[in-house]
């Protein structure tokens, strides 16, 4: 298995995290944004206003998104597991 092998598994573990990680953080950075913009104008400082909404939109992304989510790991695995012959020899 040469350096650039490693490097291009690397480079693909790395791409199918974000991937798979994007969806929860983008909808919690959004959620995030609109309830800070409704603090600010309204003067509220609560700081634990922010973590149920987060909370529910992180779910709520993971029930509808958690199907190709857990397809596309699989996929990854079956790839990776796949080629293991290719790699050792």
């Amino acid at each position: 298995m040469t350096p650039g092998v490693v490097m291009e598994i690397g480079r693909q573990a790395i791409e199918v995290t974000v991937l798979l990680a994007a969806p929860i953080l983008l909808g919690s950075l959004a959620i995030g944004l609109i309830i800070s913009i409704f603090q600010a104008a309204t003067q509220i400082n609560e700081q634990t206003l922010q973590f149920v909404p987060k909370l529910i939109v992180a779910f709520i992304i993971l029930i509808f998104a958690g199907p190709w989510m857990l397809q596309y790991l699989m996929d990854y695995i079956t790839r990776l597991l796949g080629s293991i012959p290719q790699l050792i020899g």
